[in-house]
């Protein structure tokens, strides 16, 4: 199809006929067919006729040779030629072909276009729109003559054909034409070109023009008015004539092309253009149009009027065309005449036009529009600080760069999710400028799709922390945008997954968020993806009560309105907003915010200055809540509301402090200890030399332990760079980088810099303090900060588990629930302001708790109040006794306030005022505060006010209401509606496991959680019901399938039914090393069981068989178990970021058995326990005897040979019992001794084991080494080999024969134990010792020098030395090589009275240790750190050596005191450790240190302790430290 512009038409007014002025490059007449290939001869030739430069006889000669249009097609010049065609129109004709095959097939692509939908035109005389075009869509007005004088007509222009050299003249042309008729028929008008209109296109269709210089159209248009319109009218042409706009053109998936419409107004205002008529000559456009058709024109038969072109015309609109009036060859009287007549119709049109202007003008806009939109966007609250609405949803379309200014309000609400289907928003759009501002989180669709749990998944996307900004239509990670028809295909399934899930009641708060649907382009097609989001959103919403729409204008919102109601069948008007601009739209809702919202925050720097806090900035803090200078300033906060809540028990808030600052407030109550922090401990932890310091706040649960806290950051926030870590369970690295990140907010050159003092709540385990310290430490080194002086301070703010008071040191601080009398005269005087201010004052029970003292009697009187109406049957009771249950056995428990409503029925609405949770409470509301959850989401929830509350609470319910803690627990278990679909829910399932799995201890065993421990005692029985429901409510959880497991096999010696439990979980989790730990523990409890049980001796054959079946199959469980331990371990050390230790159960396990397996073979008469029988035990379990040896020395062989019979079935678990119990043995000797904590914390669980294992090595000892070993040194017939033997037995009894356990002796320090051994370890030495003797040798004598150095068992120093260098040139096994290099860098370290010969291998031997550490711990090492056997002091000799015990004693703290004060390296500045150590020099390589020693040329690598250390120190940096020696080498402390 061949595409062609309209004809120009010149109107004669005496006989109405046309002269023909065709387009520029329209080389065909109207009468040719569309497709070339239909084309008869005739046609042929009347198109040769109108190729420029072409003679009319090449037209006849090919007419003659019968050429067709399909035989054009196949001619070249070489036919053309042949047929008398010369060469110069042969080119021009084979050139002309080729344009109109390229023309036709440009037309055919374009006519296969689907045309778009229905669009509106560009605002009339109006640049600033953000309106655009869609690439064949439809304008929805046609070209029309003069309507109202004031609605524009139209004219459209394909001006798709037009050459380059040609547009502006056919331009300026075209519009001239337009604007003169538009001026003289008095009417606006738009003429548009790049719009189609048939028969190519469908009329107003959409085509765009590529523009190079914009400019240039509008200087060609200013010229040609000039020289066109009489010069006396000239000015006026220029005032209605308004310059070109150039509107863009999107392609149909949304994103920008390089076409435009341009378009050119005309506004032919009564006041300017009176009651004159405008003529215009068209000479000086003409020209070059007539010099291009006037061959065209002779050919066509028209004749060519060139005194026409050099006349005047007088235009007027005529339909849709324009038509010159002015008569030709008029007589002076005849034009005379007309032209009297046409003035006094320019003068009525004139007059019409003013009526009409003067009627425009009188629609004064008036609308309530604005008090509407700050109802809808608040919910009707009275600021959007006090909104209804906890969250928004933004759905926007295509935006333009000039709306971006206006939408400044988007940033402030801050909104949950961004579902953008502007492609282009990244690079040039929305996204791009809200980043600018905030936070973003970049996503598509397909992320939504429900393949875990819901909130894992919000979690991931971190959905309720930043923005996330979800692209519908592409335009991120190399994904297309989709056109309009295939976005529904391809697109729209994952879109209505985003809405789904966000319409979800355990995603967002149910009836609390508003999904606003800003539409920043004209909607105008029902496949619009945004229809199809409102229908999604309309029918996930269930209505539109939490929908808003926002519309740029009138246009934009009746055809919204109209697709929606055609979808939806709704009529949305009174959840539009369409009467105010954008900005409007913009200052609205900005007003809606406080001052203190949207002023600038600031932080403190150096010299009391301060900085601005970006928003930006501040929200990729997310961790954190950041406390500022100007905290609270300019708000508007309901001060009396703020303080209720807090007096009544909620959390304090920022708020607290400042109200309590206020003009005539009483100040906030100052605990005791609150100056003690602030002027004694914080000043002190600033002058340490660590980048990361930590403090502890230890505070019985209630006592104001967190109020204290946050009171010392508000009065510290002009001094520090304050902050509360939000979520106990972040992820620490991402804490520790926003830390630092804070820390350096204009702030990286400022010396002093001033610290962080970061609060930390409701921390469970003292390690992940330290962990949150260490990773802090590694990110300040990361980030090369240097400074002499503490960075970051953590106020570690913990639940004590104990009331007793911790004795307080320079860094840990105990509140107690003991006030003391200065204390409680401040509450007395708080309490008489607070009656003055509030008229409920008797229900501020937190508040009361602490002024009387915590006095139970009062707690309990509380609780008995309050609950006198409780009703188990009533669902308000229900639900507190499940929060009371909760609080008692799990801190901070509580459950979300859409859980709440949805129990309690209480259908909330999204409007304000609507029911409150309170309320659905009843009488028990004074009970429950408010709080704000951080766990995967952040949502509100309630919870007990106060710890002592619930405690109380559920005394009174099992005392005066008879419902007990089984019948909560099993209304809490056998509840479904507690389980559906809120917000919380995740967090609710682990509060429930918690209580039924987690078990507190720290010096005795705790066999189940507190609740199932008192179930079980207040109401046998109850336990295992409650076990079994919770195994319904968590199915796939291994630990609850292990729980009752345990409960089987402790309880109630059910072990078929604890072995089906057991393989259960082990099904759920195989490679588990502690499930497949309580597999085997079911069989040993079954053993251990079966022997309690069985009274008759001797024992018989056949139970004998079923002992040590059951020990072989516990035996082999337990290796499995030790197996998986070892995997985990390596894995986790691979990692880098699981700090779990090994896993040792296997292995106690497998000690444990095999003690079983000696007390069942003590009771056979074969090895009944008198001498001679034990000593065959304990051969034979040795190893050293063979059964069968046995069994033919036995005088009753005949009556054993049962047993015989069946101990030759278990031989292997027989021979090497005592080889399996020693190696384990030792492996916990080397992991006790060698390994510490990773922070030095007492570990409760490790000291039931090392008591257990005391108890397993009695019996140990008691059969393998048992000795008479003083008597022998009497008897002077004793065979030496004999006395070796017994000397051997003594030291594995002392647990002397290894290294691991000869320094043990260092905490044990008996200095006559020690003695002991080393006169044993000096008599077996002297006579052909094993390398391993001979080591232990050496260890014996430095152990013994440091417990009593003058004791006369010691070596001298340099035999010693000497015996350890004979050593050293030996061969070597490698079982000995790690204890063997490790003593000798600790000898070795070079001092005066060593010969360079002797420790000039220490590089060597230190990396040697180096080598055996990491081959023999790997497995072990995992979340522990090496201990500091010794540390390099100043004296020499044995005292060169200081071990840790000396150190210890310096500082008498407790030992998790003495953790904190090792961490913080407080310990390095006391008096007492500065004397006994030396300080060594070095300089700083890489991440290590070449320590100098006293013999020249010598330097030795050393690790720092603390890499952080020597953080910012360049290359060669001298420094100076103490040094300490473990098994992974010599490490540097206190670097300076």
């Amino acid at each position: 199809m061949i595409r062609k512009d309209s004809a120009s038409v010149v109107s004669d007014c005496e006989d109405e006929s046309n002269t023909i002025m065709g387009d520029q490059d329209d080389v065909q007449g109207e009468d040719l067919p569309p497709d070339i290939k239909d084309w008869s001869k005739q046609h042929v030739r009347e198109w040769i006729l109108k190729v420029k430069g072409v003679d009319d006889s090449v037209a006849e000669i090919l007419y003659k040779e019968d050429i067709n249009g399909p035989s054009l097609l196949l001619i070249d010049s070489t036919d053309l030629k042949t047929m008398g065609v010369t060469f110069g129109p042969a080119k021009l004709i084979i050139r002309a072909i080729d344009e109109v095959v390229k023309l036709q097939k440009e037309g055919s692509t374009s006519s296969t276009n689907f045309p778009g939908g229905p669009c509106k035109p560009y605002p009339f005389h109006s640049y600033h729109h953000a309106h655009r075009y869609r690439q064949d869509s439809i304008l929805d007005v046609t070209e029309s003559g003069a309507l109202d004088f004031i609605e524009p007509c139209h004219e459209f222009k394909g001006f798709y054909n037009t050459p380059d050299e040609s547009k502006m003249s056919k331009f300026t042309y075209e519009v001239l034409r337009f604007a003169s008729a538009c001026m003289n028929s008095r009417t606006n008008g738009t003429i548009h070109f790049g719009i189609g209109d048939k028969p190519d296109f469908k009329h107003g269709q959409v085509l765009g023009v590529v523009v190079g210089d914009k400019e240039a159209y509008v200087k060609g248009l200013k010229k040609a008015t000039d020289r066109c319109f009489e010069s006396k009218y000239k000015h006026i042409a220029h005032t209605c004539i308004k310059p070109p706009r150039f509107v863009g053109v999107l392609n149909n998936n949304w994103t920008s092309s390089d076409k435009c419409v341009i378009e050119v107004d005309i506004v032919p205002e009564s006041k300017i253009c009176e009651n004159n008529f405008f003529q215009i000559t068209l000479k000086e456009l003409t020209r070059t149009q007539e010099n291009m058709d006037t061959n065209n024109a002779k050919k066509e038969g028209i004749e060519t009027v060139t005194t026409e072109t050099n006349s005047l015309r007088l235009y007027i609109r005529d339909g849709g065309s324009c038509k010159n009036i002015r008569p030709k060859n008029q007589t002076p009287k005849s034009k005379k005449d007309w032209s009297d007549q046409f003035k006094d119709r320019v003068s009525q049109l004139s007059e019409l036009r003013k009526k009409a202007e003067e009627k425009h003008l009188d629609v004064i806009k008036s609308s309530t529009q604005g008090s509407r939109l700050s109802h809808m966007i608040t919910g009707g609250s009275p600021s959007l600080d006090k909104s209804h609405f906890q969250r928004y949803v933004i759905v926007t379309n295509k935006s333009h760069p000039i709306q971006l200014e206006s939408l400044e309000f988007l940033v402030e609400l801050n909104p949950t999710a961004v579902l953008d289907f502007d492609p282009e928003s990244a690079k040039q759009g929305l996204q791009q400028y809200f980043e600018q501002q905030s936070t973003v989180n970049l996503h598509l669709p397909v992320k939504y799709k429900i393949t875990e749990g819901v909130e894992d998944i919000a979690s991931k996307l971190k959905l309720t922390r930043d923005t996330s900004w979800v692209f519908c239509n592409g335009g991120i990670e190399n994904e297309s945008p989709s056109d309009i028809d295939q976005w529904l295909k391809e697109k729209g399934e994952s879109v209505r997954d985003v809405v789904s899930f966000l319409c979800r009641k355990d995603v967002l708060p149910n009836q609390r968020f508003l999904v606003i649907f800003l539409l920043l382009s004209t909607v105008s097609e029902k496949m619009d993806p945004l229809v199809e989001a409102f229908m999604t959103f309309y029918q996930g919403l269930k209505g539109t009560e939490q929908i808003l729409c926002l519309c740029e204008n009138e246009n934009a919102f009746s055809s919204w309105k109209d697709l929606i109601e055609v979808r939806c069948g709704i009529n949305i008007s009174d959840r539009c907003i369409y009467e105010l601009s954008f900005p409007e739209v913009n200052g609205t809702v900005l007003s809606l915010w406080s001052k203190n919202r949207t002023s600038r925050r600031f932080l403190p720097c150096g010299g009391e200055s301060k900085v601005p806090l970006d928003k930006k900035v501040e929200r990729s803090l997310d961790t954190l809540e950041v406390l500022c200078v100007n905290q609270c300033e300019g708000g508007n906060e309901d001060k009396l509301l703020k303080e209720e809540n807090f007096y009544k028990g909620g959390k304090v808030s920022w708020w607290n402090f400042f109200f309590s600052e206020e003009p005539g407030s009483t100040p906030f109550i100052k605990r005791d200890k609150f100056d003690f922090i602030v002027n004694t401990v914080i000043p002190d932890l600033c002058s340490l030399t660590k980048a990361c310091v930590l403090f502890h706040l230890m505070h019985v649960a209630g006592c104001g332990g967190t109020t204290l806290a946050m009171h010392t950051l508000w009065a510290l926030r002009e001094r520090f760079r304050c902050a509360v870590l939000k979520n106990s369970k972040a992820d620490f690295a991402e804490v520790a980088d926003q830390v630092v990140k804070l820390l350096m907010i204009d702030n990286k050159e400022q010396r002093p810099r001033l610290p962080v003092l970061l609060m930390i709540d409701d921390f469970d385990d003292m390690d992940k303090v330290f962990d949150l310290r260490q990773l802090i430490e590694k990110e300040c080194a990361k980030k090369n900060i240097q400074s002499k002086a503490a960075q970051v301070i953590l106020l570690n703010c913990m639940r004590s588990e104990s009331p007793e008071p911790i004795p307080q040191t320079e860094d840990w601080v105990f509140i107690g629930n003991n006030l003391s009398d200065k204390e409680q005269r401040l509450f007395v005087n708080k309490l008489a302001e607070i009656e003055k201010t509030h008229r409920n004052a008797e229900t501020f029970y937190g508040f009361m708790i602490m002024k009387t003292n915590f006095k139970p009697e009062y707690v309990k009187g509380v609780a008995r109040n309050t609950l006198k109406s409780f009703s188990m049957n009533q669902k308000h009771a229900q639900l507190l006794a499940v929060l009371v249950l909760l609080d008692v056995y799990c801190k901070g428990s509580s459950l979300s306030i859409s859980l709440c409503e949805e129990f309690l029925d209480l259908q909330p609405k999204p409007i304000c005022g609507s029911v409150k949770v309170e309320d659905g409470f009843g009488k028990f509301s004074p009970l429950i505060a408010r709080t704000v959850v951080e766990d995967k989401m952040v949502f509100e929830a309630v919870k007990i006010f106060h710890s002592s509350i619930a405690v109380h609470c559920l005394e009174e319910l099992i005392k005066t209401h008879n419902v007990s803690k089984a019948d909560i627990t099993d209304f809490l278990l056998t509840t479904q509606k507690l389980y559906e679909s809120t917000q919380g829910k995740d967090k609710l399932l682990q509060d429930v496991r918690h209580i039924l799995v987690k078990r507190y201890s720290v010096e005795e065993v705790s066999q189940f959680s507190p609740l199932i421990q008192q179930i079980a005692n207040e109401t046998p029985g109850q336990e295992e019901i409650v076990l079994r429901n919770a195994s319904k409510i968590f199915p796939k959880d291994a630990i609850v399938s292990q729980l009752l497991a345990r409960y089987y096999y402790l309880k109630k010696k059910d072990f078929l039914e604890a072995r089906v439990w057991a393989l259960g979980a082990r099904d759920l989790f195989k490679n588990s090393s502690y499930i497949a730990d309580t597999a085997a523990q079911v069989i040993k409890h079954e053993m251990m069981n079966a022997i309690s049980n069985y009274k008759e001796e001797p024992l018989s054959p056949d139970k004998l068989k079923s002992f040590l079946k059951m020990a072989q199959a516990a035996i082999e469980a337990f290796k499995e178990t030790q197996n998986l331990a070892k995997k985990e371990s390596i894995q986790r050390l691979n990692i880098k970021k699981d700090n779990r230790p090994f896993n040792v159960s296997g292995c106690l396990g497998e000690i444990q058995v095999g003690v079983l397996v000696i007390e069942v073979l003590e009771k056979t008469p074969i090895f009944s326990f008198h001498n001679f029988r034990h000593d065959i035990l304990s051969e034979v379990l040795s190893g050293r005897l063979k059964l069968k040896d046995v069994e033919e020395r036995d005088q009753k062989q005949e009556r054993h040979w049962r047993y015989y019979s069946v101990l030759r079935e278990f031989e292997d678990v027989l021979y090497n019992l005592k080889y399996r119990m020693k190696a384990n043995l030792n492996l916990f000797e080397n992991v006790y001794v060698n390994f510490d904590t990773r922070f030095g914390m007492k570990d409760s669980r490790e000291q039931r084991t090392r008591a257990e294992l005391s108890k397993c090595f009695e019996k140990y000892a008691k059969l393998f080494c048992k000795t008479e070993a003083a008597a022998l040194w009497k008897e002077k017939n004793v065979p030496l080999w004999l006395k070796l033997h017994q000397a051997r037995q003594s030291l594995e009894m002392l647990k002397a024969d290894n290294f691991s356990g000869i320094l043990s002796c260092l905490s044990n320090e008996s200095s006559p134990a020690v003695e002991n051994i080393a006169k044993l370890c000096r008599f077996v030495c002297e006579h052909n010792p094993t390398v391993t003797e001979r080591i232990n040798f050496v260890y014996v004598n430095v152990v013994l020098s440091c417990v009593k150095l003058g004791s006369q068992h010691i070596q001298p120093y340099q035999i010693l030395i000497s015996h350890l260098c004979q050593i050293l040139r030996e061969q070597i096994p490698l079982s000995d090589n790690l204890p063997l290099y490790f003593i000798t860098v600790v000898l070795l370290w070079p001092h005066k009275n060593l010969h360079f010969q002797e420790c000039a291998g220490l590089g060597k031997y230190i990396s040697l240790m180096k080598i055996a550490y990491h081959s023999v711990m790997r497995e072990v090492m995992n979340g522990k750190r090496p201990v500091l056997h010794f540390f390099l002091g100043k004296k020499q000799g044995y005292q060169q050596l200081v071990h840790f015990g000396e150190i210890k004693r310096c500082i008498m703290v407790r030992q998790d005191q003495f953790a904190s004060v090792w961490e913080n390296g407080k310990i390095w500045k006391e008096k007492k450790v500065k004397e006994l150590l030396l300080r060594v020099t070095g300089k700083v390589k890489g991440d290590l240190i070449l320590a100098y020693t006293c013999i020249p040329n010598l330097t030795v690598e050393v690790s720092p302790v603390f890499r952080s250390e020597l953080r910012g120190r360049a290359q060669g940096t001298r420094v100076s430290f103490f040094i300490g020696f473990s098994m992974d080498g010599p490490l540097a402390l206190d670097i300076n």
